[in-house]
């Protein structure tokens, strides 16, 4: 096997590599960082904390308007139970008594828009705990989906990593380190095939001469333009 051949072979598993290392961190940052879940989780505090607040303002309504029912009744008592008789006395319970009837009247008033408020809140935190559950489901399948991907990809690692081992050990020490060198320098793409007479890299055409030596079982040779390995395929 030639040199040429055999860097063309490295960079093409390293290029796998590359591809399969992107695809993994990328499944990690979705399993990581899921955008949806969190909104949806923020929509539920806050669907949460507005019930509560409803229920709470509800409750305050409802105490309210049972201590103005009880103030209306003692009132009552005292107006109809015989125990004043002085007429100023009787008027002046008359006229308490209508305005406790009348504040009754706001009181409720208050306790039946703090019910339609909670109600409301309840359909929205309903709302939103139907949403999540569906959004559980979804995601549920698709983190099952993107595990089994990332178990098929570890195993591709695997044994793209055996291949790497053994493609470095055939080739010499001093064509590994220019590989990688270049490699690095020309954004991953270090061996360029020679397609039609010409580097495919950069589109440099080549001499007949500069051809023949790309397609020598014995020796490197480089692009005149561009410096990258030649590989006649």
């Amino acid at each position: 096997m030639s040199a040429s051949l055999g860097l063309f072979r490295l960079q093409r598993i390293d290029s796998n590599l590359n591809e399969i290392h992107g695809r993994l961190d990328e499944i990690q940052q979705i399993l990581d960082n899921d955008e949806e879940s969190q909104k949806v989780m923020q929509a539920m505090e806050e669907a949460e904390l507005a019930f509560q607040e409803a229920t709470s303002q509800l409750i305050k309504t409802e105490q309210e308007t049972e201590k103005q029912k009880a103030k209306i009744s003692e009132s009552e008592s005292s107006l109809y139970g015989g125990a004043v008789k002085n007429p100023k006395e009787l008027q002046d319970l008359q006229l308490e008594l209508a305005a406790l009837k009348r504040h009754l009247v706001t009181l409720e008033d208050r306790q039946l828009a703090a019910m339609e408020k909670q109600e409301t809140a309840s359909q929205g935190l309903e709302g939103v705990r139907q949403q999540k559950g569906k959004l559980d489901i979804e995601l549920s399948q698709r983190f099952k989906s993107l595990d089994e991907e990332r178990a098929i990809k570890q195993k591709d690692l695997e044994r793209y990593n055996a291949e790497r081992i053994a493609a470095v050990n055939s080739l010499d020490p001093g064509l590994i380190a220019m590989y990688g060198e270049l490699r690095e320098e020309k954004k991953g793409v270090a061996v360029a095939l020679v397609h039609e007479g010409a580097c495919s890299a950069c589109g440099t055409t080549l001499t007949p001469a500069q051809e023949q030596n790309a397609r020598s079982a014995s020796k490197i040779t480089n692009c005149p333009t561009c410096g990258r390995i030649l590989y006649v395929n």
